[in-house]
């Protein structure tokens, strides 16, 4: 079992910054991969950006440049830097751990935190 506990997020303008933490405990060496993903209102919830345990990432095209993901492996937290922010940007981020299974993998999910940028 792995417990994510995320933190930041807020009411922005546009062209503001921000900046999310999500802290994961109980079995983080069976994490291969953390991220953000956010899910705006009616819309499906999408990967936002991804680091892997090596320090690779990929990002959404429509955050490249904007956002960079960061992760402190001693502390088990990956950070989340927004820049630039658009009102597009205005959704539910949520951490994500997919950790390694004795089947496959599993993904745990943080509860969530709500970034809206102002126009």
């Amino acid at each position: 079992q792995v417990q994510l506990v995320e933190s930041g997020g807020g009411l922005v303008q546009a062209g503001g910054s921000l900046g999310l933490a999500c802290a994961a405990s109980g079995s983080v060496s069976a994490i291969l991969a953390m991220g953000w993903y956010r899910q705006a209102p009616g819309k499906q919830r999408e990967s936002v950006a991804v680091i892997t345990s090596g320090g690779s990432t990929n990002y959404a095209d429509s955050v490249k440049g904007r956002f960079t993901i960061s992760r402190d492996n001693a502390q088990n937290t990956v950070w989340l830097r927004v820049n630039s922010l658009k009102p597009e940007d205005t959704a539910v981020y949520y951490c994500n751990a997919k950790t390694r299974t004795f089947y496959g993998t599993r993904d745990y999910w943080g509860q969530g935190t709500q970034v809206t940028v102002s126009s």
